[in-house]
């Protein structure tokens, strides 16, 4: 038996031991000018909004939403047929009776969910 493959692994062994701490040296000194440049855009960055800066809610107005009872408005009657140019926009308008319909019991129900499905009476 020759002494070839040991000299050979001997001297891919001295080679990965010169090559593998440079690797490590090359990927810490990525990570310090990372964390050096991040700390950079960060020093640019715009300053977050004092409290007195921050936006207000509107006065008089509800912030959240709201839920309101609303009917279409209607369509002028007439013998002529309108056109599109004719008719508004189709808006909605507050209903005078602002007050949300109630369920009646048995007047509604979904498949399946045990009630009889309409009204009785």
């Amino acid at each position: 038996m020759s002494s070839g493959w040991a000299e050979s692994a001997a001297t891919r062994g001295t080679a990965a031991g010169f090559v593998l701490p440079l690797v490590g040296l090359a990927v810490v000194g990525m990570l310090i000018g990372a964390v050096v440049w991040g700390r950079r855009r960060q020093a640019r960055a715009p300053r977050p909004p004092r409290p007195e800066e921050q936006p207000h809610l509107p006065d008089g107005r509800p912030s959240g939403p709201v839920q309101e009872v609303r009917e279409p408005d209607e369509l002028p009657h007439g013998d002529r047929r309108l056109t599109p140019y004719q008719v508004r926009h189709s808006g909605t308008r507050r209903s005078p009776d602002s007050e949300p319909p109630t369920w009646s019991g048995g007047s509604s129900g979904a498949f399946g969910s045990g009630g009889p499905g309409g009204k009785k009476g």
